[in-house]
């Protein structure tokens, strides 16, 4: 069993017991992502990022990686081939010889 599939099996069964998953679809767990991460976003604000507290770091962005998962599993998307393919797709947009050392969009290389 892939470490993905234990946290969506997890995550489901922790949703599950609970009876969650009527408010678990795909527009309400996008927005519970987005809230997540701009929890995650507010632990950094008017802060310099090393001073930032990273055990409420890691409990932000485990928010974050289990609303994805969710949201993953409602389409049953595979995780690891979904970023293995925005990878790919990023190094055509994004050649090394073009964007290495530089912050601009794909479009302004």
């Amino acid at each position: 069993m892939s470490g993905f599939k234990k946290i969506t099996d997890e995550l489901i069964a922790f949703r599950n017991e609970r009876d969650w998953e009527q408010f678990h679809n795909p527009k309400d767990l996008s927005i519970a992502l987005s809230i997540e991460a701009n929890e995650l976003l507010e632990l950094f604000l008017w802060k310099k990022p090393e001073d930032a507290d990273l055990e409420k770091v890691k409990e932000e962005l485990a928010d974050v990686f289990a609303y994805a998962f969710l949201i993953a599993e409602k389409y049953d998307l595979d995780i690891e081939n979904i970023v293995l393919e925005k990878i790919k797709k990023n190094a055509e947009k994004y050649p090394v010889e073009k964007s290495k050392g530089k912050s601009d969009k794909y479009n302004q290389l």
